[in-house]
């Protein structure tokens, strides 16, 4: 019972200090050091600020439009994907952007009921301490956005040679549309398939209208 109560305690401070504090590196960074004929990482941390919100908006868009709205998990996409796996399926989209932070930040990435449990307990401890401001800034200064490169401002200087934070439309569509597989796709110069993807988070876009964490509820 003290060993758990501890490890809860420890587990409950960590989040504190991230709610504050730039994450210096994640779990899947490690690992990658120990993988041979891994090439350097490359990792810089910025303040939300200095992220275009043209990228904010664009991996909102493709990986979570309901992230302003629900408490860390969407319940729909839950469903359907539960009812996709039940016929031999998959279906993208099931996790939001809380649980990824939640999982790139505290987890390992191997797939597991005690990973998924503990990715809900993170998820559910991040909902309650940080915005939905902070939990954006960390996701993207920590999600693999490239082989080896993580964050906004390395992706954006790799991809295109620039701040994050002078990323056009097109561009944060296009480091948006690789981050299913960031290892095998590529954001430029950009196949069909990313092409396309990069067309579909444009239109979502401007569907979605201007990001403003105020106005949400």
């Amino acid at each position: 019972m003290k060993l758990c109560f501890w490890l809860v305690l420890f587990s409950f401070a960590i989040v504190l200090l991230f709610k504050w504090v730039p994450v210096p590196v994640t779990p899947l960074m490690i690992i990658q050091k120990t993988e041979s004929n891994k090439r350097q990482q490359k990792h810089t941390w910025v303040p939300l600020k200095a992220i275009s919100k043209k990228l904010q908006l664009a991996v909102i868009c493709s990986e979570d439009q309901f992230f302003l709205n629900h408490n860390g998990f969407d319940l729909k996409a839950i469903e359907k994907a539960y009812e996709y796996n039940k016929k031999g399926k998959r279906i993208k989209g099931a996790s939001t952007i809380s649980q990824q932070t939640a999982k790139n930040v505290f987890l390992w990435p191997e797939r597991s009921w005690l990973r998924k449990g503990l990715e809900t307990y993170f998820t559910f401890l991040i909902e309650l301490t940080w915005s939905k401001e902070r939990i954006l800034e960390v996701y993207l200064n920590s999600i693999e956005m490239g082989n080896g490169i993580f964050g906004a401002e390395a992706a954006a200087q790799y991809w295109f040679k620039k701040p994050a934070s002078k990323l056009t439309t097109y561009e944060a569509a296009a480091i948006a549309s690789i981050l299913p597989k960031p290892r095998q796709y590529k954001a430029n110069p950009a196949t069909n398939y990313i092409q396309k993807r990069k067309q579909w988070i444009v239109k979502q876009m401007q569907y979605f209208g201007p990001l403003n964490f105020e106005t949400k509820e």
